[in-house]
């Protein structure tokens, strides 16, 4: 009996609660949005649930379970419908005395996800009515919310989302670390190898045929070598494991060491080389023939050529470990090891080919020596990337100038002969290359030489300290001179002006002295008071594109303009070390790490906002902090695309205000 009028009580408590049902944003608060993933378009609804307040789940207990939300689809959305609704969040289960039966509910927040089957090539709008049922107490608080949903083509937003992104990526790291394994073959561990190993293969081998495999064996197996263990690596710890390593400080900190102790050697202080007793095992293994003992040739080569391969292979993992591209480290591996195995199976194929080789000897050592000195340059990357987390400014911009510019001086100084070594062989006349090598190295330590009164530098300022590190910036004092009160956000007369930012502004800048927080809540609450869109600057004190982004894009006047006057900008660094107060840490929900510093914080948003782990990142939020474009703008060094997207968020948002 009581289960046939429990529809009725349920009828009761709304008509009681309808006072209460009219103040829906003091319980439940909802956005709604449409998106696509690897598994197909969606449609998103979250709710966000007042304290105290207990908001019904969708699912039934039973058949006539009257305590329950309900999200309806209209007509034509149900015919794009695909499996079930499904709800994200920490579902809850008591007895409700009002309700006298047993109710599931989610207390804090909630996502219903409904999955769609549209064409990418499709754009539909989905409607339908949520229809929401709360427990405060004893009362029974309810609601309707109608929302109205565009799922966009591929190709209306195809230019500028993750997917397409990525592919690229992965296509330009492959082709960077492809050319960088040709050219690591010209290294003295690798070079002096070439010849003698095709021509065993050649040699040893009862037929051409056999030769020819067991070369392209061989070329396969060093491929793998580099490969296997990235790939390994990705699949147990998560496509983000080598992104993780490459951009914590202590990692740096650790590649800035190895890279030291690896350019004195090349200078000829002493040789680095694996424990004798790894290349004396893998040799035994190679000496039993067969496919297997080929690999282990093949490993020989790997461990011998270490010293010389083992910086650049740790130099293209940092890089492409960065872009935030799942595959990108695996990518560079195969294209690094396909590039330094492609000899091996080109002069096997083609022996005649070795006659044209250049013999080994003094241009080896040249060889070796110059990468010492890029290495060195490198070296002060890393460290600048530690100097930078952890505000030791002890590699200010101009500073790290001018040890660029000795160490490439240097560099152009010894291609001349007039700096030697003591391993050096005696050099009587200068080659043609090497004088090119030195005009090259001249012109780049020249071309820096600007930079130490503030010029941009844009061909290399991705790889530079910020601008704000500057104690003598020419070019930021026109920066200076300009009305910064124009943005709003400074304080002054007006009433509407917001006030500025307090939090990390010791420790972090803007660029270009523009107006701006970096702290979420201080942004949103500067956007509230005046009005207008936020947009947020996921960076990074390392990440080499924010910079050339800010450079190449930013510093134009029409981007600089729209940014200060349109915008509230909201910079959010990743890998910021400032430890955050104790109330202020917490777990994440996403990933289930513990969240300590300002970086952790900023990341874990970024992941779980907008399911997005690089930088740059540029997401424009209304008032509310919902996304005016589903656009995920990274780096792109094209000034209009910027304007245009600039100008379509903020004629969203105002349309929709």
């Amino acid at each position: 009996m009581i289960k046939i009028f429990r529809p009725l009580f349920l009828l009761l408590f709304f008509f009681i609660s309808f006072h209460i049902a009219a103040q829906v944003s003091k319980h439940v608060q909802f956005s709604f949005s449409g998106d696509r993933d690897e598994k197909g378009p969606f449609v998103s609804i979250k709710a966000k649930v007042a304290d105290r307040v207990q908001l019904f789940s969708t699912k039934k207990q039973s058949a006539d379970d009257a305590f329950v939300s309900l999200v309806e689809f209209d007509s034509s959305a149900k015919t794009y419908l695909t499996d079930s609704l499904i709800e994200i969040g920490s579902l809850k289960t008591t007895m409700n005395k009002a309700a006298g039966a047993e109710v599931k509910y989610f207390e804090d927040s909630v996502e219903w996800r409904q999955r769609l089957n549209i064409s990418t090539k499709d754009s539909v709008k989905i409607k339908g009515t949520i229809t929401w049922l709360a427990a405060v107490g004893e009362e029974f608080p309810t609601g309707d919310e109608t929302f109205s949903i565009k799922i966009k083509a591929v190709d209306s937003v195809s230019n500028t989302t993750a997917p397409i992104n990525q592919e690229g990526s992965l296509w330009s790291t492959f082709l960077l670390c492809l050319v960088t394994g040709l050219l690591a073959v010209l290294t003295p561990c690798v070079f002096p190898l070439v010849p003698v190993t095709v021509s065993f293969f050649l040699k040893r081998s009862k037929s051409r045929v056999e030769g020819l495999r067991n070369a392209t064996f061989y070329s396969l197996s060093i491929i793998l070598i580099y490969t296997i263990p990235t790939l390994v690596l990705t699949l147990l710890f998560g496509g983000n494991v080598l992104y993780n390593i490459s951009t914590h400080p202590v990692t740096n900190l650790l590649f800035f060491a190895i890279f030291i102790l690896f350019a004195i050697s090349f200078f000829g202080a002493f040789d680095i080389t694996l424990p004798n007793s790894w290349a004396n095992k893998a040799d035994e293994k190679a000496g039993k023939g067969g496919l297997i003992g080929i690999f282990f040739m093949a490993l020989t080569l790997v461990i011998v050529s270490f010293s010389c391969t083992g910086p650049i292979v740790g130099t293209l993992l940092g890089k492409t470990a960065t872009q935030g591209v799942t595959m990108a480290p695996v990518m560079g591996m195969l294209g690094f090891g396909l590039g330094l195995a492609l000899p091996f199976s080109l002069f096997a194929y083609f022996p005649s080919m070795l006659k044209s080789l250049p013999k080994s000897g003094g241009w080896l050592n040249t060889v070796k020596v110059t990468f010492g000195f890029i290495e060195l340059a490198l070296a002060m990357k890393f460290l600048s990337n530690v100097d930078l987390a952890y505000h030791w400014r002890l590699l200010d911009r101009e500073i790290f100038l001018v040890i660029w510019i000795v160490i490439f001086s240097l560099q152009g100084m010894y291609l001349l002969g007039k700096l030697k070594f003591s391993h050096d062989s005696d050099l009587p006349f200068i080659t043609v290359p090497r004088l090119f090598f030195a005009i090259a190295s001249f012109c780049f330590a020249l071309y820096l030489f600007p930079g130490l009164w503030g010029a941009p530098l844009k061909g290399i300022g991705g790889w530079l300290p910020h601008t704000s590190t500057q104690d003598f910036n020419l070019q930021d004092l026109k920066y200076q001179l300009e009305d910064l009160k124009s943005a709003g956000v400074n304080p002054g007369t007006s009433k509407n002006a917001a006030p500025p930012a307090k939090k990390y502004i010791d420790k972090l800048h803007t660029p270009f002295r523009l107006p701006g927080y970096f702290d979420l809540k201080e942004g949103m609450a500067a956007a509230k008071i005046l009005n207008k869109p936020v947009m947020l600057d996921f960076t990074g004190h390392s990440c080499a594109n924010c910079r050339k982004m800010e450079a190449e894009v930013w510093a134009d006047p029409e981007v600089l303009r729209r940014i200060k006057e349109d915008f509230v900008l909201i910079s959010l660094y990743v890998d910021e070390s400032t430890e955050l107060p104790d109330d202020e840490q917490y777990t994440s929900k996403k990933t289930g790490e513990k969240i300590v510093t300002v970086g952790d914080k900023n990341k874990d948003y970024e992941i779980t906002k907008f399911g997005f782990n690089a930088q740059p990142l540029y997401m424009f939020l209304d008032l509310n902090e919902i996304p005016l474009s589903e656009i995920k703008y990274g780096y792109d060094s094209d000034v209009k695309k910027f304007i245009d997207h600039l100008e379509t968020v903020k004629q969203k948002f105002y349309s929709k205000s």
